[in-house]
């Protein structure tokens, strides 16, 4: 009867071919489940020891050498069970275009223009003898007639972006009328930032304007006000476009009353800086 059994087992084992992956599987639980102690079935207790025996060493014949033959399992020093993974595919690589820079504006540390202001509509000037006729440049100079001096140029405070340009005045004579116009060409950008005179604020009735292309500051006299002998300055101070400003387009008129009759000056403020 024992021989029978372990001739039917030794033929099951030869004739058996083991599932690798169930195996593999089983090894890898076996590693990282807890112990599980089972318990021996009823049915081989009732067996009789011999028979118990032969079963035993029949299933250690069948599964022992195929386990072992037909696992791969490599331990590292910490005990870990590796099992080697199935390379997965590389995800396929993309190519990315870098975005379009947008294209440069301007150039960094150049001001840009200022617009140019409407042109107001003419403005009449208090205390002008109705009907006498607006002081106007001239081409030509006349920098000295009767008590009159004059001389124009430009503020060496004057920079690439801001013009202030002065007027020297010299009579000879207290003046009971004056008027003092300076005239600047809208070579662009030409804005009033302020003006000012040695002479009395009080005195004079200013009046600034763009007018035919050119930024005009007007000082009348005040009627019943005198102008004293000596030397008087006016100014004009105005923002531009960036960049070194031509003054061939300025110009300054002064027209006066003295004891001695009416007498005129005109003329310019130098060469192109």
């Amino acid at each position: 009867m024992n021989e029978e059994i372990a001739r039917r087992l030794r033929e099951a084992a030869r004739a058996h071919q083991p599932d690798r992956a169930r195996m593999l599987a089983r090894v890898q639980r076996g590693v990282t489940d807890p112990v599980v102690r089972h318990r021996a079935p009823s049915r081989l207790r009732s067996l009789p020891s011999a028979a118990l025996a032969g079963l035993v060493a029949g299933g250690l014949l069948a599964t022992g050498g195929l386990a072992v033959a037909g696992i791969a399992v490599t331990s590292s020093s910490s005990g870990t069970v590796s099992v080697p993974a199935t390379p997965s595919s590389p995800p396929a690589p993309t190519a990315s275009s870098p975005a379009a820079s947008p294209p440069a504006t301007g150039s960094p540390g150049t001001p840009s223009s200022r617009p140019t202001p409407a042109v107001p509509a003419p403005v009449t000037t208090p205390g002008s003898p109705a009907g006498s006729p607006q002081p106007s440049a001239s081409a030509a100079v006349q920098a000295q007639n009767g008590p009159l001096w004059s001389a124009g140029s430009v503020d060496p405070h004057s920079n690439v972006y801001w013009t202030q340009e002065n007027l020297v005045l010299r009579t000879s004579q207290p003046l009971s009328s004056l008027t003092v116009e300076l005239r600047f060409a809208q070579t662009g950008g030409v804005q009033d930032t302020g003006n000012w005179r040695t002479l009395p604020p009080d005195d004079f009735t200013v009046t600034v304007q763009q007018s035919g292309g050119t930024l005009v500051y007007r000082w009348v006299l005040k009627a019943g006000r005198t102008v004293p002998a000596g030397q008087h300055e006016f100014a004009g101070q105005f923002n531009h476009t960036s960049g070194l400003r031509s003054t061939a387009g300025d110009g300054y008129r002064v027209d006066a009353q003295g004891p001695g009759g009416s007498a005129s000056v005109w003329g310019g403020f130098g060469p192109v800086r």
